[in-house]
């Protein structure tokens, strides 16, 4: 049975502290020797993604901005993706909404809940926030889905949680950051869409993997044949609820290079 991984990226792939993913190297070698489908599945940006797949030596699918789309390769296997739409180099399918439309809810409501975003933040503040660099944060700024966030007063998040379903949006919680995004996007949606067309591409069923460390990769673990909670910096895990839930022993992209060498 051929297998996806569908990884989160930061705590999880990469070191929640410094983004570093050289602890992974046995994993990854493993993974590109059986030719397996790496598909990073982030809150990161598509700009991010690319710069991050050139460094780690994969040119593989991916979903970004928390399941808002997911991009492939052009000529990824030589499969016939006509049916889906091009987006520069890339086949894309999209599940949220346009930035545009998440910026009109921000900008209408920031003040009153107290949101801060991306789009309002320095990039000195997300430097001190995320300890990226200053390319970095260019890179992180190229936003086309969805507007991270934080909360002055986290009281609040019930009460805009409900209000953004009325304008078919919502908000999940990251490692870091809220996130602003579509009301039908999710990691979860995008990995089993992602899932249906492998299985029509390769004619198969999949065994799928997934491995996450925060809340918004929740949903991601639900929708998969193999769930893998890595542990996060706070020592916790989520998903402990799912029946079939792995954890790891170590914390990033240790605890990530431990997961796949016992799965794949």
């Amino acid at each position: 049975m051929k297998s996806l991984i569908f990884t989160d990226l930061d705590g999880t792939f990469l070191n929640h502290h410094n983004y570093s993913f050289e602890e992974s190297f046995e994993a990854l070698q493993r993974v590109k020797v059986h030719e397996i489908p790496l598909i990073f599945t982030t809150s990161k940006t598509k700009a991010e993604v690319e710069l991050l797949q050139q460094k780690v030596g994969i040119s593989e699918p991916f979903i970004v901005e928390n399941g808002a789309a997911l991009f492939i390769p052009s000529d990824y296997h030589n499969f016939d993706l006509s049916l889906l739409e091009s987006y520069e180099d890339k086949k894309i399918m999209a599940f949220g909404k346009p930035y545009k439309k998440v910026l009109e809810f921000y900008n209408l409501y920031k003040d009153e809940f107290g949101m801060v975003g991306f789009s309002d933040m320095p990039d000195s503040q997300i430097t001190e926030l995320t300890g990226l660099s200053t390319a970095e944060v260019f890179l992180a700024r190229q936003r086309e889905f969805t507007e991270p966030f934080i909360l002055k007063d986290v009281s609040k998040f019930e009460e805009l949680e409900k209000l953004t379903l009325c304008y078919e949006l919502k908000v999940t919680k990251g490692g870091r950051f809220y996130h602003l995004m579509g009301e039908m996007q999710d990691k979860g949606i995008a990995v089993m869409e992602t899932v249906a067309l492998f299985e029509k591409l390769y004619g198969s069923k999949i065994k799928s993997i997934a491995l996450g460390d925060s809340q918004n990769d929740l949903a991601m673990l639900e929708r998969v044949m193999v769930p893998i909670a890595i542990q996060n910096h706070k020592g916790e895990y989520v998903g402990m609820d799912l029946k079939n839930i792995q954890t790891s022993t170590h914390q990033g992209s240790k605890g990530w290079n431990e997961m796949i060498l016992k799965n794949v």
